[in-house]
């Protein structure tokens, strides 16, 4: 009787695990070389921009930006040739903290009020792997520009089962320094670096 009860557990947790599967919704390929070559529209209801930062030594605050939106060349034969841009809206912060996040779009932190837009327009793009790249560009927020360079991996492609659109998307982290980009309060008590985690999906136009 426990044999077959343990026999019944381990069929329906194979078979949960293979119901949550990518596969399961769509034929999504993870073989970058698949990608269609072309120009892309960032989907945005699902991308997202997350950071992290120290919170005085203790632990660490997350939140994320929303509502982005952009553009995205690609051709898996010329990978060097690709060209991202990606403008995000401030004031979407959000750290599920509504009285953090009112202090974050004052002007002594972000000033979502004079400086509403934060964008990224890529200069280069190095291939480091078979569905990896580092793209370098220059990102503009609080009214400052700077390069920032991102690890970037390939997460899959097909026809989103949803949406009908063909689409690809992306993974991608990279490190940057708030203080310049003007962003000083309490420094260093509350860290100065900030690690960055992107999830992108874009639609062929």
């Amino acid at each position: 009787m426990r044999a077959t009860v343990f026999a019944s557990l381990a069929f329906a947790a194979t078979l949960s695990a293979t119901a949550i599967a990518p596969q399961a919704f769509a034929q999504v390929s993870t073989d970058p070389t698949t990608v269609q070559a072309g120009t892309y529209a960032l989907e945005t209801h699902h991308a997202r921009i997350a950071f992290a930062i120290d919170h005085m030594g203790f632990s660490t605050w997350y939140g994320d930006f929303t509502g982005a939106t952009g553009s995205l060349t690609i051709d898996p034969k010329a990978v060097g040739a690709g060209k991202l841009d990606v403008t995000f809206p401030v004031a979407s912060i959000s750290t599920t903290n509504a009285t953090l996040d009112g202090e974050l779009k004052a002007a002594d932190w972000f000033d979502a009020g004079k400086f509403p837009t934060a964008s990224f327009k890529s200069t280069s793009v190095v291939a480091t792997g078979r569905d990896t790249a580092k793209v370098t560009g220059d990102l503009t927020f609080h009214g400052v520009t700077r390069p920032v360079t991102l690890d970037v991996k390939f997460h899959g492609a097909g026809t989103n089962m949803m949406s009908k659109a063909y689409t690809i998307g992306f993974d991608a982290t990279g490190v940057l320094k708030r203080s310049d980009f003007g962003v000083t309060k309490y420094v260093p008590f509350i860290g100065d670096q900030v690690q960055i985690v992107i999830s992108a999906p874009f639609e062929k136009k």
